[in-house]
């Protein structure tokens, strides 16, 4: 098992429920710090998941099976909420699935299901060009550039550049893992809540998943699909409606 980086927030009260937020795709678990300050009510941990951020350098994953079980490394002895972002959805549902006495309920935002009937061919395309792409830091590159633009791209510096260039791997895999169903659906044991905002595809996929699975949904009108970052007082509520439904 890799050491992965891992971060406990607001321990100090025993008695809290603890969520474990997932981040998805080229991304950080310090991208929820703005989350967290808005989650003094629960006890919540962070990781940066194999390949990305602090982990980086860690042994790198071969599939969904070893995040998954990062994921339940994570966890421990404990039994807590797993919210996850995005791509990551998919480790939240495999986890709930092998064991839903320590997985207590699920919050996924904005799950990427391109093998769904319903998912746009457009978006379905998109995500089968990442996954098959032969230069995975060129595609990191642009997937940095896509969201944060060209200048905190070149703030970054040559080191920083060279570390989120390096995170490209991890980037296919996740969209490789996503191209065929990773499981069904209808085997996920625990409560759920899917939360979606106004981008696309999700704000048109997300509600038709939720139908499908017969649980709540959670809207943050007009967030993008970072509703993390942009909305943080929402996306923490998002958070404690997860941990509502357990």
């Amino acid at each position: 098992m890799s050491v992965l980086a891992t971060t406990d927030h607001h321990f100090d009260r025993p008695d809290l429920p603890i969520v474990v937020l997932v981040h998805g795709a080229m991304d950080r678990s310090r991208s929820f710090r703005r989350v967290v300050d808005h989650l003094t009510d629960l006890r919540i941990v962070t990781y940066d998941r194999r390949g990305y951020g602090d982990s980086v350098d860690a042994e790198p994953a071969s599939g969904l099976e070893d995040h998954v079980a990062d994921l339940l490394d994570v966890i421990g002895n404990r039994r807590a909420t797993v919210v996850a972002h995005s791509a990551a959805s998919h480790i939240a549902v495999l986890a709930a699935i092998e064991d839903p006495d320590r997985v207590a309920s699920i919050g996924l935002w904005e799950p990427v299901a391109p093998w769904m009937d319903f998912w746009p061919e457009k978006a379905r395309q998109s995500v089968a060009r990442i996954a098959a792409a032969s230069d995975p830091g060129d595609v990191a590159e642009r997937g940095v550039i896509a969201m944060a633009g060209e200048e905190a791209w070149d703030r970054l510096g040559e080191t920083g550049r060279q570390r989120r260039r390096a995170e490209g791997a991890a980037f296919v895999l996740d969209m490789e893992s996503g191209m065929s169903a990773p499981y069904d659906w209808a085997d996920v044991p625990v409560p759920c809540v899917i939360g979606y905002g106004a981008s696309w595809p999700h704000a048109e996929t997300s509600p038709r998943l939720a139908q499908s699975l017969g649980c709540p949904t959670f809207t943050i009108a007009q967030a993008s699909h970072v509703a993390h970052l942009t909305h943080p007082a929402e996306f923490a509520d998002f958070v404690r409606r997860a941990v509502a439904v357990a």
